[in-house]
């Protein structure tokens, strides 16, 4: 059982100094510093401490759409429409490195567990794996026939899982670069993916409104939450595993309860879709971002006994009962905002074993359809190259007939 409420989580401190939607937030290890992106192409790195000074680093030509501190705090990794990925030292100075690979919008960002390796994930339909150290590309995982919205490390290290606009949620071996698993379930453009800290089971969120959680291991649905009335942007995992925090458009952030499956609180804070959410790497706070260009940082106030079993190891949440009773909920908001009523649907019963020669001809199914993702992935990446060489050739022609003309 998760540990009893001590009291309502509550609005800590409130940023503004970006000029439009803030895309992303993250904080540093030691919860000093909080880093924000935004669409109008800057950082932000704030000060936890009351009348502490900002930085703004610029250096992105477009819009910044992810953020990520290094497990050290020394660095901070950030992604763009603007194709490339930087890292900045950030103090004063704001000095960084840029990475170039991808070939369109960088939509994610993310340090490995031992800070050595980065991935990230772009609209050019791939997954990318950087060394930090050397800032050079290593690998890229390309099966992902859409754009992909996310990208994140195992906090062990050794998996990746990817969340893409082809409706899929794809599991990867680091090692081996293989796809382990595709996730199929959700019925929309899959917004966000993130690990359990426990590493046992994943979270992902989409535009159909909904949050699944699924196990890394038997690769079994967990969890459903169809709580949210517009889609889900971001999510979170409390340090201890308990909890869950979901980001949306229909403005509400959204604190689960995964240990007993229901909703805890309800917060209204952003005026406008709420894109962005992430707990601190205690728990004791959370930060939120929206498309009203506000940074928000909110007092957890919940889960104090467990702040110690952090780094005992967390449970992975247990499946939802098969009922599809209404389970107990807290609605929570900031004074002035309505309240809202919302229901939990548990997980769908489990099927009826199949028979082993129906299961065989399945997976020779699902293996022929792998080769002809793949096969459209070349041709897809065939057709770009072809493109790009015809726009060249018009350039040049445009160029020639330019010259001719007197």
């Amino acid at each position: 059982m998760a540990a009893p409420c001590a009291e309502d989580p509550s609005l800590e401190r409130h940023f503004k100094g970006h000029r439009d939607a803030v895309t992303c937030v993250d904080f540093s290890l030691n919860t000093k510093h909080l880093a924000s992106g935004s669409m109008d192409s800057c950082l932000m790195v704030w000060h936890m401490k009351p009348q502490s000074r900002a930085y703004r680093f610029a250096g992105h030509k477009d819009a910044v759409t992810s953020v990520n501190f290094s497990p050290s705090g020394h660095l901070l990794a950030s992604g763009s429409r603007d194709k490339t990925v930087r890292l900045w030292v950030p103090n004063v100075k704001g000095e960084s490195t840029v990475f170039r690979a991808h070939t369109a919008t960088v939509r994610s960002v993310h340090f490995c567990s031992d800070g050595q390796s980065l991935v990230t994930a772009s609209d050019d339909k791939t997954v990318k794996v950087w060394s930090t150290h050397r800032q050079k590309f290593l690998f890229s995982l390309s099966q992902h026939i859409n754009w992909v919205r996310c990208a994140k490390f195992s906090p062990d290290g050794r998996l990746i899982v990817s969340a893409s606009d082809d409706k899929t949620v794809k599991l990867w071996d680091k090692t081996s670069r293989e796809c382990v698993h595709s996730y199929c379930e959700h019925g929309g453009f899959v917004t966000y993916v993130d690990f359990h800290p426990s590493g046992t089971c994943i979270a992902a969120a989409g535009m159909d409104n909904t949050v699944k959680l699924w196990d890394v291991r038997t690769h079994r649905l967990l969890q459903h939450y169809q709580l949210h009335s517009a889609a889900v942007n971001a999510l979170s995992f409390h340090p201890s595993g308990n909890y869950l925090i979901t980001a949306s458009s229909d403005s509400t952030l959204k604190i689960l309860d995964l240990m007993e499956g229901r909703l805890l609180y309800t917060l209204h804070g952003h005026q406008g879709p709420a894109t962005t959410v992430a707990f601190s790497r205690t728990g004791e706070y959370f930060a939120s971002g929206g498309s009203d260009e506000q940074v928000m940082v909110w007092k957890s106030n919940f889960d104090v006994v467990d702040y110690g079993d952090v780094t005992k190891g967390q449970r992975p949440p247990a499946a939802l009962a098969s009922s599809s009773r209404s389970l107990p909920e807290v609605d929570f908001h900031v004074p002035g905002r309505a309240r809202s009523q919302e229901s939990v649907q548990s997980a769908p019963r489990e099927p009826a074993s199949t028979p082993q020669a129906l299961t065989s001809t399945l997976e020779h199914i699902v293996g022929q359809l792998d080769v002809l993702t793949q096969t459209v992935c070349i041709l897809e990446q065939r057709l770009t190259l072809t493109e790009d060489k015809l726009k060249q050739c018009l350039e040049n022609q445009q160029l020639i007939m330019q010259r001719v003309t007197p």
